[in-house]
């Protein structure tokens, strides 16, 4: 009686310590393969962004050029030269990822991230699991004036914001923009904060192009906020 008692016990363990160790192993299969895909697919639009944009604006070609002695004097010169050029500038993304519009990439040499950044001022859960989502402001303009904030998941395996927390003042940050201009910047501020505190997005910056990197911190709990300005 006490034997097939210890016996049905045993295997109820043994049938959970089962269950419990085929879990994990889902779960840690789950975590490499996302975080292959989010490698591989973001590293392929990453690519595919710069070999797009990148240094790809060229000068004017001399036949757009109209000689000032041939244009009659009641011509707007502003007028006619804007519609007889065709070089820089922001263009509109072409670049696609998923549905989403590629409006740059970002670069962290300290923390091996070369990610693209997409538009998609609603913040979705979808977005946010493929690239990193410029949050403020709602346009699709990067390396302007002001301050931009960048949010990236802390999926704490390295992946896309994970290793923030790492970042040191002077570590630097390269954003890539539709114009093809690629701007260094260099990290000032670190620092945690309320999930609901939004107040480092409408900030000054007294004229100067600045970046905000936003995460969760490992626990969930709080936000890591790192605050980079232009170097010049």
């Amino acid at each position: 009686m006490f034997n097939s008692k210890y016996s049905k016990t045993l295997t109820v363990v043994l049938i959970i310590v089962i269950v419990i160790i085929v879990g994990i192993l889902i779960y840690l299969g789950i975590d490499v393969y996302n975080k292959y895909y989010i490698q591989q697919a973001s590293g392929d639009k990453f690519n595919e962004f710069q070999d797009t944009y990148l240094n790809q604006v060229e000068p004017e070609p001399e036949e757009n050029y109209i000689p000032l002695n041939n244009v009659a004097p009641d011509v707007d010169l502003n007028t006619l030269y804007q519609n007889t050029t065709t070089g820089g500038g922001a263009e509109d993304p072409t670049v696609q990822y998923e549905g989403y519009d590629v409006i740059g990439t970002i670069e962290i040499p300290a923390t091996d991230v070369e990610y693209p950044i997409v538009a998609d001022y609603e913040m979705s859960i979808r977005a946010l699991n493929l690239a990193i989502v410029k949050m403020y402001p709602e346009t699709i303009e990067l390396n302007q004036v002001g301050n931009t904030v960048l949010a990236g998941h802390n999926y704490k395996n390295g992946t896309f914001f994970s290793n923030n927390k790492t970042l040191q003042e002077g570590d630097k940050i390269y954003i890539t923009d539709l114009s093809g201009e690629r701007v260094e910047y260099e990290i000032y501020n670190k620092y945690e904060t309320g999930s609901g505190d939004s107040a480092y997005m409408n900030r000054d910056t007294n004229g100067k192009r600045e970046i905000s990197l936003t995460t969760c911190t490992d626990d969930t709990r709080d936000r890591l906020i790192i605050w980079a300005r232009e170097v010049e």
